[in-house]
């Protein structure tokens, strides 16, 4: 897997800047981050569950 630098990470940032613009990126921020916070609450459900049934047995 290929580790990004600084500068890459950079370009790319300034090339999604130009392509979507500030006020769309921060809708695309804040959607990306509520996904990522409602997939760690089922990761977490599901381990949960995983232990209670675990327990029982």
């Amino acid at each position: 897997m290929p580790h990004f630098g600084v500068w890459e990470l950079l370009i790319v940032l300034v090339i999604v800047l130009m392509i979507f613009g500030a006020s769309r990126l921060k809708g695309i921020g804040s959607g990306l981050g509520g996904a990522i916070r409602s997939f760690r609450s089922e990761v977490k459900k599901g381990r949960e569950d995983e232990n209670e049934d675990s327990d029982e047995s």
